[in-house]
């Protein structure tokens, strides 16, 4: 299973940008898909996630200005983040919860990352 971020870059702080991913492979079903980020000396943290019955968890830092949303075929995820101010800058790393069709149970993937710089 592979998960291929895109849509990062530089933006000026007040800003928007649009973070997509998507899943491939072996994928009998997705749960839960969602958005992480890490900024340099900073732990991995959720920005936002949302299951396949399209319910939504969000971390404080972005409740009013990130939308996460799925896709129409379930594999895709999308960050939609506005009004970014520099504190958003990091890398951000797709997460898929995958059944497997060739290993039993659930499976925690991840995205290689996708660097977000918000300027001053």
């Amino acid at each position: 299973v592979q998960l291929v971020e895109s849509g990062g870059g530089l933006v000026q702080a007040g800003g928007s940008l649009r973070l997509s991913c998507a899943a491939s492979g072996s994928i009998f079903k997705i749960n839960a898909m969602g958005w992480y980020r890490q900024a340099p000396g900073k732990q991995r943290e959720l920005v936002a996630a949302i299951t396949s019955g399209v319910s939504t968890n969000y971390a404080d830092s972005g409740k009013g200005r990130f939308t996460v949303s799925r896709g129409n075929a379930k594999n895709t995820v999308y960050l939609q983040m506005n009004s970014l101010k520099p504190e958003d800058t990091a890398v951000y790393y797709c997460n898929a919860d995958v059944v497997d069709v060739t290993l039993p149970g659930m499976h925690d993937y991840w995205g290689q990352g996708t660097q977000v710089t918000v300027s001053s």
